[in-house]
């Protein structure tokens, strides 16, 4: 599933290309996770202003209203004014006059949808409850240490789940937690400052360094330029279970969490 990392290098990727362009029409495929929420012609004449992120959701922001797109769990978007005809998994195009935005989408889990204002009811029923975003000022050491003070869930699970802190996925839950010496399965409440400290720099460490490198392409992820990521190949972690740790050598363990696959060492990870 595309990440925060995935995302935000899919926003640069076209962000000023289309900023300014003007809608000129917009085709819908088959149906999505949710509905677009207006009529696709209403949008024909409208302009795109800018391109924003906020968790895993691009903002296009419009003239009048706002465009929420989602990747779902194996969407992509190319943006181009070379694009070929449509296939079978192509399930939203807008034309716009400086090239055409196009959600490909096998699975189909991924949205476009409509909102009059990112205040809107339809907007805050998507965005309300994200937490802080991480690559920003908006995230704070004190806020985050007494998130972690008030939840008794593992800390694997509680950066999963997006509402303290958004865009830590999978894989970059495992390597954060490794690059900051905790297990997956610790209590986040037992974190102590020190442990917390190391935490919250790493995940602004892990995000950083998987937006310098493009994202993580493990099946079919790529911007909508068609470029790949390549975050994987520097992974301690993840996806390493077997093999030894790059840092002291022991085996790398597999545990499932939440029906979800962590990774992690042993040695390096303190429960």
């Amino acid at each position: 599933m595309p990440e925060l990392p995935e995302v935000e290098v899919t926003r640069r990727s076209f962000a000023q290309a289309i900023a300014g362009a003007r809608i000129d029409s917009v085709r819908m495929g088959k149906p999505l996770r949710w509905p677009l929420g207006c009529d696709p012609q209403s949008l024909v004449g409208r302009r795109v202003v800018s391109l924003r992120r906020r968790g895993k959701y691009l903002l296009a922001d419009l003239d009048c209203g706002v465009l929420l797109l989602h990747l779902g769990m194996s969407g992509s978007l190319r943006f181009s004014r070379d694009l070929p005809p449509s296939a079978a998994h192509d399930h939203f195009d807008m034309v716009t006059s400086q090239g055409t935005l196009r959600l490909h989408d096998p699975r189909r889990f991924g949205a476009v949808v409509y909102a009059a204002s990112e205040q809107d009811a339809v907007a805050q029923k998507l965005l309300g409850g994200l937490g802080m975003e991480p690559l920003s000022e908006a995230f704070t050491f004190p806020a985050f240490h007494a998130g972690l003070k008030a939840s008794r869930a593992p800390v694997k699970q509680l950066l999963l789940a997006g509402r303290l802190v958004v865009g830590v996925g999978n894989i970059y839950a495992s390597e954060v937690l490794f690059l900051a010496g905790i297990r997956p399965t610790v209590a986040a409440q037992r974190i102590g400052p020190v442990r917390a400290h190391r935490l919250f720099f790493a995940i602004r460490t892990v995000l950083s360094r998987a937006v310098e490198l493009g994202g993580s392409t493990l099946k079919d992820f790529s911007n909508a330029d068609g470029m790949a990521g390549h975050f994987q190949h520097e992974a301690n972690v993840y996806g390493r279970d077997g093999a030894p740790c790059r840092q002291c050598g022991a085996v790398i363990k597999l545990l499932r969490q939440g029906q979800r696959s962590s990774y992690f060492c042993p040695r390096c990870q303190r429960p």
